[in-house]
């Protein structure tokens, strides 16, 4: 492919990402944190994840606020702390998630 042969996205369809129990936002635009958060809490809730992992990185924080935000206004999100060293440290937050009514009546 030589250049100005592909003006669109380099990925012009949505890319399915497995959804495990971390996800490491290093990976996306800085400004689509929040967004990714949101549909990565959703999409781990649906899989029945209680417990999952976000690493932000450690810079000046900045990220991190950002995801702590949106973690805060999730209804999905039962409590969210500071990892611990051997699993990122202040470099990614453990974020625990509600029952799921379904979950519940099990």
């Amino acid at each position: 492919m030589t250049s100005g042969e592909n003006d669109g996205p380099f990925f012009p369809d949505p890319v399915e990402i497995p959804i495990g129990d971390s996800i490491d936002l290093h990976w996306f635009p800085a400004r689509d944190a929040g967004e990714i958060v949101d549909a990565y809490l959703e999409a781990a809730a649906e899989r029945g994840f209680r417990e999952v992992r976000i690493v932000h990185g450690r810079g000046r924080g900045v990220q991190r606020h950002r995801v702590r935000q949106h973690l805060a206004r999730s209804a999905l999100v039962e409590r969210y702390a500071d990892a611990p060293g051997d699993r990122g440290g202040w470099g990614a937050t453990l974020v625990w998630l509600r029952a799921t009514p379904a979950e519940g009546e099990r």
